[in-house]
């Protein structure tokens, strides 16, 4: 049992650092009332905007599930690339899987696998991940170890961590009336506090936006572009990031509320407890 802790102790920390990784890896670079809808009079006022907004957290709790798409844009010394994933997630139980795609090598080499992922409430587990991992393998990662609280780190933004940051919402603005795949939405516009966000978020969210609000990012604040459906619901939601060297531009995209979600954790005896190699 000792020796077991210990391999544990070692592969966690070794999956931090792999983790911090995958953006290097995929940059090239080395270093009540308006939630539910019936709050939406007078938008235009700054007061029912920001609480439209810092209450849309709510409204995918209520919602219960999703079908999502992200991309994440990331610059860096020149470089830009895009990291796409799709999957579900069930806000009750804060619980995701996602097929997160890399770009393809630039110097042509053979396209990369997708990487399963499988967000918990506070635990990322990664699958094809590389870097000496077997490919039958999960790796495992507490998102409180991860400066940026999965936010940035693992390609995807867990959606639920995304619409938890609005809660530190401020300076919002409404730009107007528009649709998002079909949908009839209203577009919100401001910047969000992360350690205001920290102190409102939920239970499973809050340790790693602690963390992120203390020093994932260089600036403390979170530009963002929301679109909420008559339901107060996120349909869309545009997040910007400075971390490391590096912009990031995280794009979550929601639809098909209700879809039934099934997430099943990986048993311990598939859980990676080696040595991850350096990306």
């Amino acid at each position: 049992m000792g020796q077991q802790r210990r391999h544990r102790g070692r592969a966690s920390a070794a999956v931090a650092v792999a983790a911090v990784g995958l953006m290097a890896t995929a940059t090239g670079c080395s270093g009540g009332a308006a939630a539910d809808g019936s709050g939406a009079e007078a938008p235009g006022k700054a007061a029912h905007a920001g609480d439209a907004v810092r209450r849309s957290a709510d409204a995918l709790v209520r919602a219960g599930t999703a079908k999502a798409r992200t991309s994440m844009e990331m610059a860096s010394g020149g470089t830009r690339v895009t990291v796409r994933g799709a999957g579900v997630y069930d806000f009750r139980d804060q619980r995701g899987r996602f097929e997160v795609v890399l770009p393809q090598d630039p110097a042509g080499g053979r396209a990369r696998r997708p990487i399963t992922e499988l967000m918990a409430g506070g635990a990322l587990y990664m699958k094809n991940r590389g870097a000496g991992v077997p490919a039958d393998k999960w790796v495992r990662i507490e998102t409180r170890s991860l400066s940026d609280g999965n936010l940035v780190t693992g390609g995807a933004t867990d959606p639920l961590a995304a619409a938890e940051v609005l809660r530190g919402a401020r300076d919002v603005t409404y730009v107007g009336e528009e649709r998002v795949a079909g949908t009839e939405v209203r577009h919100y516009r401001g910047v969000a506090d992360l350690r205001a966000a920290a102190k409102g978020a939920s239970a499973g969210q809050r340790g790693a936006l602690e963390v992120a609000a203390g020093k994932g990012f260089s600036k403390g604040s979170v530009p963002f572009d929301v679109y909420l459906d008559e339901r107060g619901r996120v349909r869309k939601l545009r997040q910007q990031f400075t971390v490391a060297n590096a912009d990031v531009a995280s794009t979550t995209l929601l639809y098909d509320f209700g879809v039934p979600v099934g997430v099943r954790l990986p048993a311990e005896e598939d859980i990676f407890a080696g040595k991850i190699a350096a990306p």
